[in-house]
């Protein structure tokens, strides 16, 4: 059996990928940023902030929880969803990691 192509990268580079997937889709963008904006919501309060149905906002979720971007708890019939800080923070250090390499390197590329 082959090794797939992610056995050729660093756990952290598959990690940032992962995350980087989840928040690839702009509806994605919409709902982290409805829940950074709200302390937190359940799914019913998502689905009237977006123009897209029920279905597909749930997908959304999934894809989101999936990648340790929110959590969700059960709160009688509704799930309330929360940004999972600790994995943003991820994305956060990542990028502001690569601004300090751009910023040393001074644009001697190109």
């Amino acid at each position: 059996m082959g090794a797939t192509k992610t056995d050729h990268f660093s756990d952290r580079q598959n990690e940032i990928a992962i995350l980087a997937k989840a928040i690839g889709h702009p509806a994605r963008i919409a709902i982290l940023e409805f829940l950074i904006k709200s302390d937190a919501c359940i799914c019913g309060d998502i689905v009237n902030e977006l123009p897209l149905a029920q279905p597909t906002v749930s997908q959304h979720l999934k894809e989101l929880k999936n990648a340790g971007l929110i959590k969700g708890s059960i709160e009688g019939n509704a799930i309330c969803y929360c940004i999972d800080e600790k994995n943003l923070e991820k994305i956060k250090n990542y990028f502001a990691n690569i601004s300090i390499k751009l910023e040393k390197k001074n644009n001697k590329c190109c």
